[in-house]
C-alpha cells in the first residue's frame, strides 16, 4: 500500500516565510500547440520557478556545506527504498523534540520520521510560528546510532528562533539527508514501511523538492 507523505506544490503558495512563492504558468498553451501538431494533436508544456525550498523537500549536505555531496552526487540508497521508523511527538507536548523520545529505537540503516502534527497547519499563517524542532542532543543521537535520514513535517528542523542551524549542521556534516515539510505521517505504521523522497538530480545544488512516499509491507 503506497501512502503519500508529501504537499501538492501551488501557484502563489508559502513554504517557508520570507522564500518567494512558485509561480506556475504556460510556456506553451495547447490551443498554441495546435499550430505545430497534426489536426487535433495538441500538447501542454508548463513553465515553474520556484527557489529549491518548496513544498516537500530535502537537503542534501551542500545545502549546508560547499563541499558536501550536492543533489547529483546523493546515494539513492540515502532517499529511496529506506525501512522506516517513525518517532511519536505530538507538538502539544512542547516545541522541543527531545533525545528521551528517542530511546529504546533502533534507528541505525532507517528513515526516522517525527509525526508532530505540525502539518495540520500547513497553508496558515501559524505554520511558520513556533513550529516543533529537533534538538542538538536529539539529532546527535540519531546519528551516532546510524540513522540514514532524518524528517519532520513541520516548518523546519531546527529551532528558527536564531541564526543558528545545529541540526541541519550536525546531520548534513555526517552526509545524513534532511527532509522537511512532510505530511500525513500520521497515516504510518511506527514501523513495517520503506521511505522514499528522491530529489532531481541537479548538479551545484543541495536542496529540491521531492514526491515523498511510503510502501507500507
Amino acid at each position: 500500500m503506497f501512502i503519500e507523505l508529501s504537499h501538492d506544490v501551488v501557484h502563489g503558495m508559502i513554504t517557508y516565510r520570507g522564500l518567494p512563492a512558485p509561480l506556475i504558468s504556460e510556456y506553451l498553451s495547447r490551443e498554441a500547440s495546435r499550430a505545430r501538431y497534426a489536426p487535433g494533436t495538441e500538447f501542454h508544456i508548463g513553465r515553474i520557478e520556484m527557489v529549491a525550498n518548496t513544498g516537500t523537500y530535502v537537503d542534501a549536505p551542500f545545502h549546508r556545506y560547499p563541499e558536501g555531496r550536492d543533489l547529483a552526487a546523493l546515494p539513492l540508497e540515502s532517499v529511496a527504498n529506506l525501512p522506516g521508523l517513525v518517532v511519536r511527538a505530538p507538538h502539544a507536548r512542547g516545541r522541543a523534540v527531545t533525545p528521551d523520545l528517542l530511546l529504546g529505537l533502533d534507528v541505525a540503516g532507517r528513515a526516522v520520521l517525527v509525526h508532530t502534527g505540525w502539518d495540520v497547519h500547513w497553508g496558515k499563517d501559524p505554520y511558520g510560528e513556533g513550529s516543533p524542532y529537533l534538538t542538538e542532543e536529539a539529532a546527535r543521537l540519531l546519528a551516532d546510532r546510524g540513522a540514514k535520514l532524518v524528517g519532520i513535517d513541520a516548518h523546519n528542523i531546527d529551532d528558527t528562533s536564531g541564526g543558528t542551524r545545529p541540526v541541519h549542521s550536525l546531520l548534513l556534516g555526517r552526509e545524513i539527508p534532511v527532509a522537511e515539510h512532510l505530511c500525513n505521517l500520521g497515516a504510518l505504521p511506527d514501523s513495517g514501511f520503506r521511505f522514499f523522497a528522491v530529489p532531481v538530480k541537479v548538479r551545484a545544488m543541495g536542496t529540491f523538492p521531492v514526491r515523498a512516499f511510503a510502501i507500507v509491507d
